[in-house]
């Protein structure tokens, strides 16, 4: 069962939404902004009164108090955040094709909500972060991840190096995304159970990681910049590997 933490506020119409069709959170009421509403707002609303949530209507400043920003859409709610996953529960599925992303370091919010936005679009089974050095499940997370968070299971462990090791006892292709790569991502099988690898912006893998992964891939670069966003990056192999599986399945 998944540990949760004291009540906090999410934001936006999207995770607002999600979190109440996936109830994975435990919403004590729901925030609504004074004044004219967006239609997927009134959906929302309808959406919350069948489930028996409080809806309180105020000012749009009072909401901005809440959120502590004011990019929340003219809605909130008051919820138990959603806490990590059990390592156990991202590791005992034994799909075959299965796909997971782990990330050594990841500290921006944003990136992190972006990062689970794109790994459940693209069908990932789950995500693994550091428990240190790596940005906590905020309400900056759940709005970037515009309510991805609520189906991906993102789970933390002690030591990356060591989690490596063990998903290759399980039967995981551990590749590894690295400037210093040898080989380029769209020339390597991503089909199966593959474990993609991503470090730190500019600095990529940790030495102790670089060294557990199967191989080491890169994207090739041709301008002046020498790195990619994390989220773009991780967004980018993902969707190869989506590419090549759904080739395969056509064959």
């Amino acid at each position: 069962m998944n540990k949760t933490s004291p009540p906090t506020v999410i934001y936006g119409i999207s995770p607002v939404t999600e979190a109440l069709k996936a109830r994975t959170h435990a919403i004590s009421r729901v925030l609504v902004a004074e004044g004219p509403r967006h239609p997927r707002i009134v959906d929302l609303l309808s959406l919350a009164r069948a489930q028996g949530v409080p809806v309180r209507f105020m000012p749009k400043h009072a909401i901005d108090r809440e959120a502590a920003t004011t990019k929340h859409q003219g809605v909130a709610a008051v919820v138990a955040t959603k806490g990590f996953a059990p390592i156990e529960e991202v590791l005992s599925v034994s799909d075959p094709d299965r796909l997971l992303l782990i990330l050594d370091g990841i500290e921006d919010p944003r990136n992190l909500g972006a990062v689970i936005r794109s790994a459940h679009c693209a069908g990932a089974g789950g995500l693994i972060v550091p428990k240190h050095r790596a940005a906590g499940l905020t309400s900056a997370v759940e709005k970037t991840s515009a309510g991805a968070l609520e189906y991906l299971p993102v789970a933390r462990v002690t030591n990356i190096a060591s989690l490596l090791e063990e998903l290759k006892d399980a039967g995981f292709l551990v590749l590894g995304v690295d400037p210093k790569g040898q080989e380029v991502y769209t020339e390597v099988d991503l089909c199966g159970r593959i474990a993609l690898v991503f470090g730190v912006e500019g600095e990529g893998l940790r030495r102790l990681t670089r060294e557990r992964c199967d191989r080491l891939l890169r994207i090739p670069l041709h301008g002046q910049v020498d790195s990619l966003n994390l989220a773009v990056a991780a967004g980018i192999v993902m969707f190869e590997a989506v590419r090549q599986r759904q080739a395969r399945k056509r064959l």
